[in-house]
């Protein structure tokens, strides 16, 4: 559970943020994530985009930059207040200083119907407005008369921050692993995916003969995906390069694994994931049709990656979602800890993928190789039979998750017996 606990708290200590798109919440969340992977030796690389860029068919946004907002009553009672909670102010508010009747003021409230005690996330990135989020009930009990509602906010030409973190391998195909840090104060949906990668991170870097490099990358989700496809020549170097990505969403809550499909979910992408979320209970196969993240720009038309998203509970499936209840008691260390082993499972795969072939025909002599026992009885052979499996189909035509659904059995019990059979010069991986 080590790995599970470091997760959790480092998400505890982002979640109190006032992250967007852009602003000083998101460059105080990278420089934590790059104290975070410091001790991997990994450099987290920044690249600032300014205000006013064209990023394909977007501009990137002027900087938000709040620094107070609430809504106070004719006693000088703060009704609420964002010192109290992130989300009573709606992202990217405009700046108001108006006193008005409480008619007037609910045009500016949002809240959630449905949910008559949380506070919503509603944000209005692209359509200058200012406006402040509250429960119902607490919008219910106001009475009547007049309230100031105060937000100090401006917009600057600042930038929209994206970073990544490339750690290369003895091949220049690429494993890429997206996440996103534009919410404030949501733990599942903000936090959780920014500290799962991150302690990837530190796990790829302490493999010894990295077959593949590997890509972190940390964007504002939408406008921070399209920006960072919009540089360097990315799409094309990606269809190139590119083996498999995966976007991680909503990773540490302790219910459902879920998985996005990619567009025609014929990936090797989408094997992988399918075949290690397989082995764990409650697992959802989503189409791409219930797509959400990232996971829409990497596989848009003209841009078609081979990536799918990643979730324990998908977003938008879940009550808490985008509300004051996507809190740190939303996550838990044992929830990071799933994620975590199923991330770290489908890179030892993936590192160990290839298409096996005998290299000799019909079944080898195990036993005198230490590979079968020498004495033949009741109870023996059920033992060895994922290993006879494994030399069957070792055809040259499956691929380690293709023996992992024929078979039966998880890719790391597999991988093990492929050991086995390597150092007896049985086995040859062909690619």
């Amino acid at each position: 559970m080590d790995a599970g606990k470091r997760m959790y708290d480092f998400a505890g200590k982002i979640f109190p943020y006032n992250r967007s798109i852009t602003g000083e919440g998101v460059r105080k969340t990278l420089k934590d994530i790059e104290e975070y992977i410091k001790p991997s030796g990994a450099e987290l690389k920044i690249t600032e985009v300014a205000s006013g860029t064209k990023v394909l068919d977007w501009t990137v946004p002027k900087e938000w930059v709040i620094r107070d907002a609430y809504i106070e009553d004719e006693t000088g009672n703060h009704i609420i207040d964002m010192k109290d909670h992130n989300l009573h102010v709606l992202g990217y508010s405009a700046p108001v200083d108006e006193w008005m009747d409480l008619e007037e003021a609910k045009k500016h409230i949002y809240i959630e119907d449905k949910q008559p005690d949380v506070i919503p996330y509603v944000t209005s990135y692209y359509k200058e407005r200012y406006g402040f989020c509250m429960s119902k009930n607490q919008l219910d009990s106001l009475k009547e008369g007049r309230y100031h509602l105060y937000v100090d906010s401006e917009y600057i030409d600042g930038s929209l921050d994206i970073a990544e973190v490339i750690i290369p391998g003895k091949s220049d195909k690429e494993i890429l692993f997206s996440t996103y840090f534009c919410h404030p104060s949501m733990a599942n949906n903000e936090c959780s995916g920014l500290a799962l990668e991150a302690e990837l991170i530190n796990y790829v870097a302490k493999l010894e003969d990295r077959k593949y490099t590997y890509r972190f990358v940390f964007v504002p989700e939408t406008i921070g995906s399209i920006t960072y496809l919009s540089l360097n020549d990315h799409i094309k170097y990606f269809k190139e390069h590119m083996l498999a990505g995966f976007v991680l969403s909503c990773v540490g809550d302790n219910n459902d694994y879920s998985m996005i499909d990619s567009k025609y979910g014929d990936t090797l992408a989408d094997k992988a994931l399918k075949t290690i979320l397989n082995y764990r209970n409650h697992f959802t196969d989503y189409s791409f049709h219930h797509r959400g993240s990232d996971e829409r720009q990497y596989n848009s038309a003209g841009v078609d990656l081979p990536v799918v998203c990643y979730c324990r509970s998908k977003f938008g499936e879940f009550p808490e979602y985008h509300t004051s209840a996507d809190n740190m008691s939303y996550v838990s260390a044992e929830g990071f800890q799933g994620s975590y082993d199923v991330m770290t499972q489908l890179i030892d795969a993936l590192e160990y993928n290839g298409h096996y072939m005998m290299k000799v025909a019909c079944e080898p002599q195990l036993g005198k190789r230490g590979l079968y026992s020498d004495l033949s009885r009741k109870g023996t052979y059920d033992g060895i039979m994922v290993q006879r499996d494994v030399i069957s189909y070792s055809d040259g035509r499956n691929d380690l998750f293709d023996l992992s659904r024929i078979i039966g059995v998880p890719p790391c019990e597999i991988i093990e017996v492929i050991k086995r059979l390597v150092d007896n010069d049985l086995i040859e991986v062909m690619d």
